[in-house]
């Protein structure tokens, strides 16, 4: 059963569904992606090697994801940023390493930041991103909409954007773009005082591996990896993607 955390304040206060495995070593802290859950394949699977190795894991619901309270329509970037800190906050007593799949890979590096700037004795020991979807409602989403596209967006405050990894649409809403827009990180160097590793797939049709290269560009003076596996897909879920994953993870941690 998870144990639940309370983000936010009044009227925007909503549980925040988490599971906690206690053990040794930097705690690993997983942020999954957008519509994603925290009893996902590659979750689960780092939670299943967190078992056997006696490691410290901790994974999560966004607000409006699984198992989470709130609506995934009233979400934005820095909800669930506020999501994953105040996890973090409650959960996490020393230096973790955080794991970002997708949109969680943007999450990780704006709460590293975070931590950077106010907690600098809990700023992360170590950073692995899986296709990670940096700065993703600009670049991803709003610039690769076609001008009709945009204008719903605009009118209506939402487009129901069709999905490969499920039946129901994702709602796009223009909160989410608007607010997408305070938390841009490429363009300027991203801090983030660890080593970090991105696991990117090269026949990715939702976060292109030419935009890995640009993330990598802009984290000077860490010490970075970048591993392109030339079949691999956005989700990196099949066996072969979990060896790497938990190999990389090994290796930060």
């Amino acid at each position: 059963m998870p144990q639940s955390v309370t983000a936010g304040q009044g009227v925007q206060a909503r549980p925040i569904a988490v599971l906690s495995r206690e053990g040794k070593g930097p705690p690993i802290v997983w942020l999954g992606g957008f519509k994603s859950d925290m009893r996902a394949t590659k979750a689960a699977a780092l939670d299943e090697w967190a078992e056997k190795n006696g490691r410290a894991f901790v994974r999560f619901d966004y607000s409006g994801h699984g198992e989470s309270g709130g609506a995934f329509e009233d979400g934005t970037i820095s909800r669930w940023l506020e999501d994953a800190m105040t996890v973090i906050e409650r959960f996490v007593t020393e230096r973790p390493v955080l794991v970002g799949s997708s949109m969680g890979g943007w999450i990780s590096l704006l709460a590293a930041r975070h931590l950077l700037e106010r907690r600098p004795n809990s700023a992360p020991a170590g950073i692995v991103l899986i296709a990670p979807a940096v700065d993703m409602t600009e670049r991803l989403m709003w610039d690769r909409f076609p001008d009709d596209l945009k204008r719903v967006v605009e009118e209506t405050g939402v487009y129901n954007r069709p999905s490969a990894y499920s039946e129901d649409p994702y709602p796009i809403t223009r909160a989410l773009i608007e607010d997408g827009r305070r938390h841009l990180l490429l363009g300027q160097p991203i801090q983030t005082g660890c080593p970090v590793h991105i696991l990117q797939g090269m026949e990715d049709p939702d976060v292109p591996w030419s935009h890995a290269l640009q993330i990598v560009e802009h984290l000077p003076g860490d010490s970075v990896s970048l591993t392109l596996i030339k079949d691999g897909d956005h989700r990196l879920s099949r066996p072969e993607d979990i060896e790497r994953l938990i190999a990389a993870v090994e290796a930060i941690a």
